[in-house]
């Protein structure tokens, strides 16, 4: 049944189209027969009036008498029918429309029965229903058939002595018409029939004007296909579509992966294939009162356009009601951990999209922003390398018309920047590598660091490599050392050679005291980095990353299972991270084992706290004054064990006192300074430095 829905849908769009050519239309054809049946049955009635004596009776009279008498039954009727001369002509006249219906001028009105399971009594039904809507003289004529003016209306007993149904009613609110709401029930007074109406999308649909459904205004958009990365399984899901059709059965494509993964257009590029259009329907809008009804009016309106549907948005866990099948082909987009509800009416195939390749991130740059034919090389194989971006992403960015490389890598960054969502704090990253003051050993690791960095994109891209490490391509390295070693600017400094934004993990946002909220709270943020171009900074990860101790209450299993969830997390997210420590020693040991990269920052030696001290007093107050200064940073840099932070913070504090006394920066200023930041560790400079310091004032 499938297979024949979709071709028989394959010329119907939302976008209008008809595809009924008949010169006299199923509706023209509905009308006539159940005018000829109207009017027959109206002859009945006054068959009866007249054996009777009609001329002395009004026709509701001798209607209730002929009633009361058992004598107006549709076995005596369907007698007459046939036994009266004087209809043989209106009797002629149904069986010919009937040849019609039944023939190619009735294929919309046989096809709307095949496609949602009308029973020929329901058939019936919506013939009378779709007659009084259309022709406003059967509505006088329905008031007399049904005894009182006031009921010009369809219903469904009158539906069945029309067509010969007998006495009961043909309207059955839990069949297909009432389920689909093809045909709608109003309100009755106690002992009234219920009166029927058609709702009109019917009516646009037989005449071949496939429209949106008015309440689906605002939810709906048409998914135009593109051309696919070449590394997307379209063949996989078209496949599985099209076993499932084979099997007469519906199917469900789950369609994973990160927003702007281009999850939709998927669906409509595998849709295309079946040469249907897709509906794209965003049930965030939705609120949970409203979705029964508006769930039911999607499927109906993609089953009569010949459409698929693609389900996306917040919601995609509530339940699909179960009376309502499904279209035959529909598509729910989700991310990755997002929870979809099942759906048991249809075959469900779930295809994770994989990420781009640099080569597709490539093509599509160029497609996107087409001035990027006019850049070097290099600028271009920088943009597809090093910025993870999804197809959405860098069409997003082809928007704004960048007009070079550098411009349109600030913009990939931007437009990724608020995915955490308050999980992490953006730091500004000001420095470069000659800002950065650390032994030799170090630097060299760091910048080794910078430049894996930097290539592995390309090398993850190789087979073997990712056979040989099919986890654990992330990069992740420990920063460990005392306060003020220069971590965080090294990771300022690694963020912003590598042009990628750095944010710093808030631990008080991470770390909850409830059981299981960290592991939520740490997967939330892994989640949302992925789609990010950025570098996360853990700062005081001994406080995530600690040693695994013995358990002894809930509290130490769970935090334990925190910390092996973490590891998980890790070995599994594939961008970069920096845990910074100011006690590695505290780090639970397995977990050290499985960081590739783990870096020791030393307090600086002499000559680092000489350079330190020149670097800082040079570029707050010029290098003249360095150069006057010159004794006095040897001999601070000599003997005065402070960190870089320390320095600094030292020589901050003393230009802003030389500042207070309208005097040049000296040496008695720096006194002051390093004096300040002394104090915080509870020490004083003693007596021999401070008289070699102000010797040289």
């Amino acid at each position: 049944m499938l297979e024949s829905t979709a071709q028989a849908h394959s010329s119907l769009h939302c976008t209008g189209g008809s595809p009924w050519t008949s010169s006299t239309t199923v509706l023209e054809l509905v009308i006539r027969s159940v005018r000829w049946r109207a009017r027959r049955r109206a002859a009945w009635l006054a068959q009866l009036g007249k054996s009777e004596g009609f001329a002395d009776r009004t026709p509701v009279k001798s209607d209730l008498e002929a009633c009361l008498d058992d004598r107006d039954t549709p076995e005596r009727e369907a007698v007459w029918y046939e036994k009266s001369e004087g209809l043989g002509p209106v009797n002629k006249a149904i069986a010919e429309v009937e040849r019609e219906l039944a023939g190619d001028a009735g294929a919309p009105l046989a096809q709307l029965g095949d496609l949602f399971g009308l029973s020929q009594t329901e058939m019936d039904l919506l013939k009378v229903c779709l007659a009084t809507e259309l022709d406003s003289g059967l509505s006088r004529a329905f008031g007399y058939l049904q005894g009182h003016p006031s009921r010009s209306f369809a219903t469904g007993p009158l539906a069945a002595r029309l067509f010969g149904r007998g006495l009961h009613s043909l309207w059955n609110p839990s069949g297909s018409l009432g389920i689909w709401k093809f045909v709608i029930s109003g309100q009755a007074s106690p002992g009234e029939q219920v009166p029927l109406s058609v709702d009109p999308l019917v009516i646009d649909w037989l005449l071949g004007e496939s429209r949106i459904d008015p309440a689906l205004m605002g939810l709906v958009s048409l998914v135009q296909p593109k051309a696919p990365p070449t590394g997307w399984p379209l063949e996989a899901a078209a496949g599985q579509i099209r076993r499932a059709i084979q099997a007469g059965s519906a199917v469900r494509v789950v369609v994973s992966g990160p927003p702007a993964s281009g999850r939709k257009t998927f669906a409509a590029s595998v849709s295309a294939g079946f040469g249907m259009q897709t509906l794209a329907i965003d049930d965030s809008q939705i609120s949970d009162a409203e979705w029964p009804e508006l769930y039911l009016r999607a499927q109906r309106m993609a089953i009569l356009g010949g459409t698929s549907l693609a389900w996306h948005g917040k919601n995609l866990h509530r339940r699909r009601p179960a009376a309502v099948g499904p279209v035959p082909v529909q598509f729910v987009a989700c991310e990755p951990e997002q929870e979809v509800a099942s759906c048991d009416q249809a075959l469900n195939h779930r295809i994770d999209l994989p990420s781009l390749t640099i080569e597709e991130r490539r093509k599509l740059w160029k497609e996107n922003i087409p001035e990027s034919a006019a850049w070097p090389d290099q600028d271009l194989e920088r943009l597809a390398s090093r910025y993870r971006l999804n197809a959405g992403d860098i069409a997003s960015v082809g928007r704004y018309v960048p007009a070079s490389a550098a411009e349109a890598g600030s913009l990939a960054r931007e437009i990724t920047r608020q995915r955490l969502e308050g999980l992490g704090r953006l730091l500004d990253c000001p420095f470069d590598w000659e800002d950065l003051v650390v032994p030799g050993r170090l630097r060299q690791g760091l910048e080794d660091f910078t430049f894996e960095a930097r290539d592995r994109a390309t090398f993850w891209e190789l087979p073997n490599a990712r056979r040989l490490f099919p986890r654990g391509r992330g990069l992740v390295a420990i920063f460990g050392g005392p306060p003020g070693t220069g971590k965080t600017m090294a990771a300022q400094v690694i963020a912003a050679d590598l042009e990628l934004d750095l944010f710093c993990i808030d631990l008080a946002g991470v770390v909850s005291k409830y059981i299981g909220e960290t592991a939520k709270n740490l997967s939330r943020i892994f989640a949302r980095a992925a789609r990010m171009n950025a570098v996360l900074l853990f700062d005081e990860a001994d406080a995530l990353f600690g040693k695994r101790t013995e358990v002894k209450d809930s509290h130490d299993r769970y935090a334990n299972a925190d910390t092996s969830y973490l590891l998980q997390l890790l070995e599994e997210y594939q961008g970069m991270v920096i845990l910074a420590s100011n006690k590695k020693q505290n780090i639970d040991p397995a977990f050290i084992r499985r960081v590739r990269c783990v870096f020791e920052f030393p307090r600086p030696d002499a000559p680092s706290r000489k350079r330190i001290w020149g670097q800082v007093i040079g570029e707050l107050i010029g290098d003249q004054d360095r150069l006057r200064l010159a004794e006095a940073i040897d001999e601070m840099g000599s003997n005065l064990e402070l960190s870089g932070a320390q320095i600094k913070n030292a020589v901050l504090a003393s230009i802003f006192a030389a500042r207070r006394r309208g005097q040049a920066l000296a040496v008695e200023h720096l006194l002051r300074g390093i004096d300040r930041e002394l104090s915080k560790e509870g020490r004083t400079l003693g007596p021999r430095e401070l008289e070699r310091l102000k010797l040289l004032s």
